[in-house]
């Protein structure tokens, strides 16, 4: 499938797929989508809540590591916010390097921290790797269907292709999966408002709750289990 580089409204580029018309990162803004709905909307709500706790370390999978930006923008939220990390990203397809090489998330997100894009990058999969003091990564190169966890995560990024272009990652039995693999009162964003989507979550036992969408989106939705 023939992909290219695209900048998008806020100056972030991201990765176009030009047969099915879809981008890994909105067209109204990689960046801010994703700091709107994973970092303010999902991590930040996270730590909120588990503050009682004595900020133990969270534990994040995303669904769709693709460019990696919704891990590194994560990486700097934990060093802002002294909030240890294990993140675990799931990619069927990982973006090749020549891609990722004309990226500018380092340039626009917190040039300081550019070492760690890299280091995201260049570690190897299916390993746990410390990437700095607060922020550990796991890469696992499978399908969504291949996942298989049970009470892990505090934290899932569900970012996707789209309903419209892969509907079978956007059903039941994937938010069952989803549901399974997060601990009790664990949450998962995403960036989809689709009624039919909020139905499938609530039918395997999320409560979900619309919420203000980032640039070029009404809504967006989060699930607590």
């Amino acid at each position: 499938m023939k992909r290219k580089i695209i900048s998008t409204a806020d100056g972030s580029k991201t990765i176009q797929l030009e047969e099915w018309n879809e981008q890994y990162h909105s067209i109204h803004g990689a960046k801010q989508e994703a700091e709107h709905v994973f970092i303010e909307h999902g991590l930040l709500f996270c730590i909120d809540s588990i503050s009682k706790y004595n900020k133990q370390e969270l534990s994040i999978m995303e669904m769709g590591f693709g460019t990696g930006l919704n891990a590194y923008l994560t990486l700097i939220a934990s060093h802002k916010q002294r909030q240890n990390i294990n993140y675990v990203g799931i990619e069927a397809f990982p973006v090749a390097s020549e891609e990722l090489d004309q990226l500018n998330y380092t340039s626009l997100c917190h040039p300081q921290f550019e070492t760690y894009f890299h280091s995201i990058h260049n570690k190897g999969w299916e390993e746990k790797y410390q990437i700095n003091n607060r922020f550990w990564l796991t890469k696992k190169e499978i399908h969504f269907n291949a996942v298989h966890a049970q009470d892990d995560y505090h934290l899932i990024y569900f970012d996707a292709f789209g309903p419209r272009v892969q509907p079978d990652l956007w059903e039941e039995s994937m938010f069952l999966k989803m549901y399974m693999a997060l601990k009790t009162q664990g949450v998962l964003v995403t960036y989809s408002a689709k009624g039919s989507v909020r139905r499938a979550m609530e039918s395997v036992g999320f409560k979900v709750e619309r919420l203000p969408g980032p640039p070029g989106k009404r809504e967006m939705l989060r699930a607590i289990k």
